[in-house]
């Protein structure tokens, strides 16, 4: 599990360096380090990065994982979140804890808060396989149905989530950028792609009732593979709730399928063996939504953005995103032309 991995990594002392240049300057994680132990009652004895702004604590009695936020109010409402999660009968997930510090950890206008150390299994989870496929939609189905029975006591506090105008936005940036894309990919591939993208976002502009006609619960709003957990005894847990929003269950089950579907060939059939996925693909506004190519627009999207272009690592992911699987979702969409006409 990579936790752990960074962990043996560190003990041993060899890639300390690699880590913390990637979450960090060395000078930074310095300054955090020092700080972090003038406030600890306890001694801490190993810290390192494990993304950005998220740090792993052993001290001397236990063992934290410490994340940063931009404001005390973000951080506030993430404490609140995970609480009302556990009181109301959701306790796969991490607690925030109260740690052994002499104040409030806020360092350089970043609010820290620390919550448990769940021990990772040796196996991480990924979408390779069906069952964790089918494992990771039924916790998410679980978790949909626990914020179901509290959202409205979130409303006034999480955003209401507007995938339409989302996509319709991120559709215009990629527009944008079309001119620096084109150094990259074919301009019929380009066309391709956003005679999708548009031809989704008719279908659910059309269908739009469909989406505000389901009962509201709380999004997690990112399902990646790396937000699903298992712990040492093979339980899975569901982390991270940065993103949460308030919406229709449906949304969600989107984003997981766009998640899954490279790892299941563009199948239509074999989305369709998924029974929680199944009984949404009845519905036009659903088989709309599943033809936006959500994962290429955010990916080139951010590269650009961030100027991560010259990455060779990153524009290989993006390409086999755009390229690599191009005609196998280009069928996938033919059928879901079908299916809608």
């Amino acid at each position: 599990m990579e936790w752990e991995q960074k962990e043996h990594m560190v003990c041993h002392g060899t890639l300390m360096k690699a880590m913390i240049n990637k979450n960090g300057d060395d000078a930074y994680f310095d300054r955090l380090l020092s700080y972090f132990q003038s406030q600890f009652l306890e001694k801490i004895i190993r810290m390192y990065p494990i993304r950005h702004s998220v740090f792993f604590v052993k001290t001397e009695k236990n063992t934290y994982i410490i994340k940063g936020y931009q404001t005390n109010k973000r951080l506030r409402l993430q404490e609140a979140f995970t609480a009302t999660l556990r009181k109301e009968g959701f306790l796969k997930t991490y607690l925030f804890l109260t740690p052994p510090v002499k104040e409030h950890l806020f360092f350089e206008g970043i609010y820290f808060g620390c919550t448990e150390y769940i021990v990772p299994n040796k196996t991480a989870f990924s979408y390779h396989l069906q069952k964790n496929r089918e494992e990771g939609l039924e916790l998410l189905e679980q978790f949909h149905t626990v914020t179901a029975t509290f959202e409205a006591r979130y409303r006034t506090l999480l955003p209401r989530a507007r995938l339409i105008e989302k996509w319709g936005e991120r559709s215009n940036i990629f527009s944008t950028n079309l001119p620096f894309l084109k150094y990259f990919i074919n301009e019929p591939y380009l066309s391709e792609i956003l005679s999708w993208a548009n031809w989704s976002l008719a279908g659910m502009e059309k269908n739009r009732d469909y989406f505000y006609n389901e009962p509201f619960v709380i999004l997690h709003g990112d399902v990646a593979h790396h937000n699903f957990l298992r712990d040492a005894v093979g339980n899975l847990h569901l982390i991270d709730f940065d993103l949460i929003s308030i919406g229709p269950h449906s949304y969600d089950f989107l984003q997981y399928s766009n998640r899954i579907l490279p790892f299941i060939d563009w199948s239509f059939d074999r989305l369709q063996g998924l029974s929680k996925i199944n009984r949404l693909l009845h519905d036009d506004a659903f088989l709309f939504a599943l033809g936006y190519p959500a994962d290429i627009f955010r990916e080139w999207n951010r590269m650009i953005r961030e100027k991560s272009h010259t990455d060779k690592g990153k524009i290989k992911h993006v390409m086999d995103l755009t390229i690599g699987q191009y005609y196998a979702r280009k069928q996938f969409i033919d059928h879901l032309k079908r299916k809608v006409t």
